[in-house]
Formats: structure tokens, C-alpha cells, sequence
């Protein structure tokens, strides 16, 4: 890992892909640095193997442009919020040290997601403690760091978002992200059992849902966040 500005996370491989992809490629455009983290390998998924959705998911990266993508051993769907799952965000924090990190949706249709948000958050808190100590992979302490800003990407569930971000020029490139992951989503020669996210009607509900954030702002397409905390702005000329 190396300094960033922006950390993805999310519990699942897919999951960045899903709901925060477009505003990453946004801010890549704009000459801003970030990478992604998977707490879990998604060995619960009912579709594909560990090993077919972590090439899937290097290979999203690589066409999203991420300076990095690290895979955590969280246990999926078995995870607790408990100190050696926590500290192993700490340490990815700390490592490359994001001014923003984006992580999943505080409630969602998958209960996994909902739990990955609290204990990623309060991660990041944990983060900016003198005495809570992580190693780097040399054996030396890490210093302590805190990212700015987190916020949760929108999933499965439309909650209201707090606001959105305008990723029209990027739609395209975020729907071929996702189906990087052949193994999750739709493809008309893919394996089986069918899923509720393996139909082309789950790709369209996904164009959908980034009309409807778009409406909101008179853009095309667009994602939604939530703040974990009271957002601020020099000036009321900030806001579009």
C-alpha cells in the first residue's frame, strides 16, 4: 500500500464496484489517488469460488485504475465487530493513510453490510489513537492516522443520501466494472444457481437507481452517499 486519497471498502469484492465506482473514476479524472479494500474474500457468495472472484476483482481494479487492491481475511457472513477484525482495518488505514474513505451503506438488504459500516467507522476513529497499536509487515509501529471524512455508499436498500455525486461520464465505464465480476452478475452463458443480483433485471434496477440519484441534481446518472458525521463548507457557492 501506498499514500492515497480516497480508501474504498467493502465487505464483499463487488461491493465498491456496485455503489461507489463511478465517484472513484470521477476523482481519478481529477487527478486524485485511490485503492480498494475487501474485508472478506466472499466465500459465502452462492456464485463462483474465492479464487475466480479475487481474479475478478484484480481485474476491476486494474480497469478502474486503483493504486492498489488489498484482500483482508475477515471472515464472510461470520465476521464480529471485535478487535482482531478491527485492527486489521487499522492497520490497512494507516498504511496508506486516505484522506476520505468510502465504505458500505449503514443498513442494507444483506445484514453483512450494515455491520461492515459500524465497525469500518469506528475503525477509522480507532485509527487516529496514540495507543492502539499495528505493525507494518517489517515488525515497525505504524503512526497513528485518522481520515477526514468517511462516507457510506448507498447499496441494495434506497435509503436518502446526504448527497450525490454527478458520474455521468463515467456510467458507462462503472457497468463495466461490474461486470468484470462474471461470475456475480449477469451474463447469459454464466453458471447457475440464479441469484437476486445474476438477471439483467438487476443491471437495469442499477441504471435506475443512478437515474433517480441524478434527477436530484439534473444529471443523468449519479451515486449517493451518507455522512457519518455533520458535513462543512467554506460557503454556500460549494453546494451545485
Amino acid at each position: 500500500m501506498k499514500k492515497i486519497d480516497i480508501l474504498a471498502i467493502g465487505i464483499h469484492p463487488d461491493d465498491v464496484e456496485l455503489s461507489a465506482s463511478g465517484t472513484l473514476l470521477r476523482h481519478a479524472s481529477q487527478g486524485h489517488s485511490f485503492g480498494l479494500l475487501d474485508l472478506s474474500r466472499g466465500e459465502l457468495g452462492t456464485r463462483g469460488t474465492v479464487e475466480i472472484r479475487a481474479a475478478e476483482a484484480a481485474a476491476s481494479a486494474l480497469r478502474m485504475g486503483a493504486a492498489f487492491r488489498e484482500m483482508l481475511d475477515i471472515p464472510d457472513g461470520l465476521f464480529e465487530h471485535k478487535p482482531e477484525n478491527w485492527l486489521q482495518i487499522v492497520r490497512a488505514i494507516r498504511a496508506c493513510q486516505p484522506e476520505i474513505v468510502l465504505c458500505n451503506a449503514p443498513d442494507d438488504r444483506h445484514p453483512d453490510h450494515g455491520r461492515a459500516a459500524k465497525m469500518t467507522a469506528d475503525a477509522c476513529y480507532y485509527a487516529g489513537l496514540e495507543k492502539i497499536e499495528t505493525f507494518d509487515n517489517e515488525g515497525v509501529a505504524q503512526p497513528k492516522w485518522r481520515p477526514k471524512a468517511v462516507y457510506h455508499y448507498i447499496q441494495d436498500r434506497q435509503l436518502i443520501p446526504d448527497f450525490v455525486v454527478d458520474i455521468t461520464p463515467f456510467f458507462a465505464q462503472k457497468m463495466e466494472c461490474i461486470l468484470t465480476f462474471r461470475s456475480q452478475f449477469f451474463n447469459p452463458e454464466g453458471e447457475r444457481p440464479n441469484t437476486p443480483i445474476s438477471g439483467k433485471d438487476f443491471l437495469d434496477f442499477m441504471e435506475a437507481k443512478a437515474r433517480v440519484f441524478g434527477r436530484s441534481i439534473e444529471a443523468q446518472y449519479a451515486e449517493g452517499f451518507i455522512c457519518s458525521r455533520i458535513p462543512g463548507v467554506r460557503d454556500l457557492f460549494d453546494l451545485s
